[in-house]
């Protein structure tokens, strides 16, 4: 192969006038046009021509110039092929045979494609092959035995091919001694790990995740660095991994059957920087003097049986900016107080504690985690307020607190909080009223201050919450008029001031402030409860490439929630014109007026108007409202005849409680609404309740950590987290 190397001339050289014209045009010399070798070129072509290029990302394979050639690398001497990089370009259809026709072929990337086929097999007769890396395709099949010829191999990637199984084949760990790098997964493996792969001293980065591997968990012979055995089957006890004590920086073992506690000797992995044991069966207290080094940049032991006291000291702290930076211990059974020395980890940024039997106070000093930004305590017994000097917590973009025992009132300092995007201190005991201070936090997309004792009018801070998405306020005991500003709000999609004591009219606005209330999705098919993402981005500085990122599933579907209120007069009827709007619950009120048509409404689900005073007809034909799964009018005075071909006969017991109703039966009696209230009053108990219920809200979770990716959920009432980090 040919290299190219530098050498100095000497300075008074370069001072002569013809060497310097000489360099000058030099310099202006186009760079060495390597020509590609005729058979290589051959061979790339016939490879090309049983392609699909979407983005004719490969129309510059023309010509014989080797660098023009998108992808493709040359021997600087000879033209012969030495690697082939088409990551990313959309291609689909099979891998040519042709393509094994390149002997000096030390590399292939086609990832992230669309290729669908076996593996190659004739990839073994690339004897010269260092690196392979297919994955994030659609091959399927096993691994070839043909591999098994390659012995220089440094690099086989193949992660992210679903359809990719089978069992590991026994010589996967000793066909090459210098493998170094093993991706396996997001595949379908299934079986155990092969015994050679556990000595294999070459190997450094094994990632097995997310396949159907299972056997007991054993300890591997050789210093890895980083290991992910995520989302398998695996079972037994955690080992010690005591070969890579000096070497192990991501281990990953989430989604698996372990079981057991947490040994000590896992705290001794010097180089830990991402340890990810969520959703196993760990239990037991942690042992006390367990205490992860300063290197130790994300812990996750979610989802486990852990109990007894959150260790007072679960890692070292230093006064540089060292130390962890995610914390999730979360769906455990750890209770006692929240140690006050957790607050001396100041690199946290995100400080996951839900769902365990937590009590006491938060911590007074939780102001002193300036760099916190996901604060996430919810579903405790946690009592006491929330400690004033949180507003030291200046970059923090969650605040999650609901399901706890906390009281007081909202605190008008908190409008230092000007980053906060999401608030939640739902289900607790709250009191007082929303100060006008409030308005400061501009940021905010996501409010729940449902189910306290909040009382007062709504202020205008609200209004000043200009990205505000969702806002629930129900079962408090807030009272007045609602306000006219109350559906300006451009990307506002749930709204719920059910269970309170507000009264007057209902805004007689035209409802244009949303797009979400007046678009209607008509690209996917939505189940009834439709998961919206609220996606945030900040940084953390866990590594030069990672990325911190948290996403907040809110579940819910778009919609209107002031049922239960002591509001009267009219229903605005530009309401009934929201194309988007897929809840309407104005039940147990005392409105009345008449009903105007529905079939604007084109992406209605649920819509409950019962117990006001309604009149009139009702409105026609509703047929063409196919998503339309729960509807109730009954408990009104609606008059008149209602046909069955105008499609409300799959709502039993929707009209019970309207006696002047004539609904057409199957035999083509008229049955009154009288007839109808035995049916009726089973469907009052279903009657959809606030705060936007009806089964609107669920909880689902679960935990996956990918090959250098940290991917953590951790679940709330009615939502879920995710913190992921990019390495």
């Amino acid at each position: 192969m040919l290299m190219v190397m530098a050498h100095t001339t000497p300075l008074h050289r370069l001072w002569h006038p013809f060497t310097l014209l000489s360099v000058i045009l030099l310099c202006a010399t186009p760079s060495l046009s390597i020509d590609v070798f005729l058979q290589d070129k051959a061979s790339l072509l016939l490879f090309r021509s049983r392609l699909q290029d979407p983005y004719q990302s490969l129309s510059n394979w023309a010509g014989s110039n080797c660098t023009s050639w998108t992808g493709i690398t040359c021997d600087n001497r000879t033209g012969r092929v030495l690697s082939i990089n088409l990551t990313s370009m959309s291609l689909s259809g099979q891998i040519h045979p042709s393509l094994c026709q390149l002997p000096y072929l030390s590399k292939v990337g086609l990832s992230h494609n669309n290729f669908t086929s076996l593996l190659p097999e004739c990839f073994g007769n690339l004897l010269n092959l260092r690196v392979i890396d297919l994955s994030y395709n659609r091959f399927h099949g096993g691994i070839p035995d043909s591999f098994m010829r390659l012995r220089h191999l440094t690099e086989l990637v193949l992660s992210g091919n679903p359809g990719l199984g089978g069992p590991l084949p026994a010589w996967i760990g000793n066909f090459s001694t210098n493998l170094e790098r093993l991706h396996l997964g997001v595949c379908s493996f299934r079986g155990g790990i092969p015994e050679s792969l556990l000595y294999l001293k070459s190997l450094k980065y094994l990632d097995l995740g997310n396949n159907l591997l299972s056997g007991n968990l054993v300890g591997f012979r050789q210093p890895l660095v980083v290991l992910n055995l995520a989302s398998n089957q695996f079972a037994g006890t955690l080992p010690c991994f005591s070969a890579s004590v000096q070497s192990l920086t991501v281990l990953n073992l989430s989604n698996n059957s372990i079981v057991g506690g947490l040994p000590a000797c896992i705290a001794s992995l010097q180089a830990l920087t991402h340890l990810n044991l969520s959703g196993n069966h760990l239990k037991y207290r942690i042992y006390p003097r367990l205490v992860f080094s300063l290197k130790l940049l994300v812990l996750d032991l979610s989802y486990n049986d852990f109990s007894g006291p959150i260790p007072s000291q679960i890692a070292e702290t230093s006064e540089k900016l060292l130390g962890l930076v995610l914390l999730d211990l979360s769906h455990n059974q750890f209770s006692g107080e929240i140690p006050v020395k957790i607050t001396e980890l100041k690199t946290l940024e995100a400080l996951f504690l839900s769902h365990n039997i937590l009590s006491g106070e938060i911590p007074a000093r939780i102001g002193n985690l300036t760099y916190l930004q996901v604060i996430d305590f919810s579903h405790n017994a946690l009592s006491g307020t929330i400690p004033f000097s949180i507003v030291g917590c200046f970059q923090l973009y969650a605040l999650i607190l609901n399901n706890n025992n906390l009281s007081g009132v909202i605190q008008p300092e908190f409008d230092a909080l000007d980053t906060l995007r999401i608030l939640d201190i739902s289900n607790n005991r709250f009191s007082g009223t929303i100060p006008l201070t409030l308005a400061g936090c501009k940021s905010l997309e996501i409010v729940d201050f449902s189910s306290n004792e909040l009382s007062g009018s709504l202020n205008d801070a609200i209004t000043k919450w200009s990205n505000l998405r969702y806002l629930s306020l129900a079962q408090n005991k807030f009272s007045g008029n609602l306000p006219s500003w109350l559906f300006t709000f451009d990307a506002i999609e749930t709204m719920d001031f059910s269970h309170n004591k507000f009264s007057g009219f209902i805004p007689d606005i035209n409802f244009k402030g949303s797009l979400i209330f007046n678009t209607r999705n008509v690209t996917v098919k939505e189940p009834l409860v439709a998961a919206r993402n609220l996606q945030l981005r900040f940084s953390a500085v866990v590594s030069d490439s990672n990325q911190l990122g948290f996403t907040y599933h809110l579940s819910s579907m778009v919609g209107i929630d002031l049922s239960s209120n002591l509001l009267h007069g009219e229903i605005p009827r530009g309401l009934f014109g929201l194309a988007g709007l897929e809840y309407l619950n104005f039940s147990c009120n005392f409105l009345y007026g008449q009903l105007p048509g529905l079939q604007k409404m084109q992406s209605l689900k649920a819509l409950d108007l019962s117990h006001n005073s309604l009149s009139g007809h009702i409105p026609g034909n509703i047929s063409s409202l196919q998503d339309l799964s729960i509807l109730n009018l009954s408990y009104n005075c609606f008059s008149g005849y209602v046909p069955q071909k105008q499609g409300y006969g799959k709502f039993p017991g929707a009209f019970a409680g309207n006696p002047d109703l004539c609904m057409e039966s199957s035999s083509g009696v008229c049955d009154d609404g009288r007839t109808q209230s035995v049916q009726g009053s089973s469907f009052r108990e279903d009657r959809m309740e606030g705060p936007i219920s009806l089964g609107i809200f669920f909880i689902s979770a679960f935990v996956s950590f990918d090959f250098g990716v940290v991917v953590l959920f951790c679940s709330a009432r009615a939502r879920n987290y995710i913190l992921q980090t990019k390495v």
